[in-house]
């Protein structure tokens, strides 16, 4: 969905002045009081947005889109649990250039919202800097940036300037409207810092929550071990044996189990197979009984990937796709 281009323009300002090495001391007046304000505001910006962008990036997801920041140079990716909705998920990023890159998900915190993916492709990356001592403050001037509405080249990355409104235990509130598309995307105090990880959109849209790094920081070992912490509201966590093939088999002389039916909306239709093949292979665990079949879904949760080897007419193939659901 293509949205009109109403936000702020500040993402296309030249590259100048300086980062500042102390607290910005605009941060600590209600409002900007003259034009030298308003002009160490842009020169923060302006100093701290092209690593910004480089490093945020758009994520592919089958329906939609969201946006993640990579935090270190072998591509590691902090982003929304409700955008990677699961462990062990493999996805498509996209830089700012249009580059795509294959990743995997990591662990989340279903709680809380906050979850991590990696490039999986080697390569050294544009990564920004984390705010592991949590330094922002209420009123503290930020920026955003997102892929709002999914990616595209021809726009660029979207950005928002705006201040903290509130800060919570494991929520941070900015008045930098977010839009779908946003989710899992950056936000940044005006040293170029990343502070928080865009989450929800309030019915209200001026509600506009995002993930403080303090919650990244106690759960990131966690999450770097693919573990999946907490009971929701922001991610389900897999029920294994639940996990949707849609087929019915029957043994095959020789190995392998012929699909006699196959539901019409399956995954595994969608993917590409047909009443007549023979599957030879799930997973690279051979097949030669229903029970088989059977044992091997019953470890296997809806969203889990599977490779199935095919005998066609004669002819090998595999097919590789996600499990629906029952």
């Amino acid at each position: 969905m293509r949205f009109p281009l109403a936000w702020l323009a500040l993402g296309f300002l030249a590259c100048t002045g300086t980062a500042a090495q102390a607290r910005f001391y605009v941060n600590d007046k209600r409002s900007p009081e003259n034009l030298k304000d308003i002009e160490a505001i842009q020169s923060a910006l302006q100093h701290a947005l092209p690593a910004a962008r480089a490093a945020t990036v758009a994520v592919e997801l089958k329906e939609g889109s969201g946006s993640g920041v990579i935090v270190s140079a072998d591509g590691l990716i902090l982003t929304a649990a409700h955008v990677s909705m699961g462990v062990g998920k493999k996805l498509k990023v996209v830089m700012e250039d249009g580059t795509r890159h294959e990743a995997v998900t990591l662990g989340l915190v279903a709680d809380t919202d906050a979850a991590m993916m990696r490039i999986t492709e080697e390569g050294t990356y544009p990564f920004v800097e984390v705010d592991r001592d949590n330094t922002t403050r209420l009123g503290d001037w930020v920026f955003s940036l997102g892929h709002s509405g999914g990616f595209d080249k021809d726009r660029g990355l979207v950005l928002r300037l705006g201040r903290l409104v509130r800060i919570a235990n494991n929520t941070v509130q900015s008045d930098c409207m977010l839009i779908g598309g946003d989710s899992g995307g950056p936000l940044f105090d005006l040293d170029g810092k990343l502070i928080a990880i865009h989450s929800r959109v309030g019915t209200n849209l001026q509600v506009n929550n995002h993930v403080p790094m303090s919650e990244y920081v106690e759960h990131w070992d966690a999450m770097l071990a693919g573990e999946f912490t907490g009971e929701g509201p922001f991610a389900k966590k897999p029920e294994k044996g639940k996990g949707f093939l849609g087929v019915a088999t029957e043994p095959r002389d020789g190995g392998g189990m012929r699909v006699t039916k196959l539901g019409k909306e399956t995954a595994a239709a969608q993917a590409g197979l047909a009443v007549g093949d023979v599957i030879v292979s799930m997973n690279g665990e051979a097949l030669d009984s229903k029970e088989r079949l059977k044992e091997l879904l019953k470890e296997m949760a809806p969203g889990d990937e599977v490779v199935l080897e095919i005998d066609r007419a004669g002819e090998t193939q595999t097919l590789t796709f996600e499990l629906g659901e029952r």
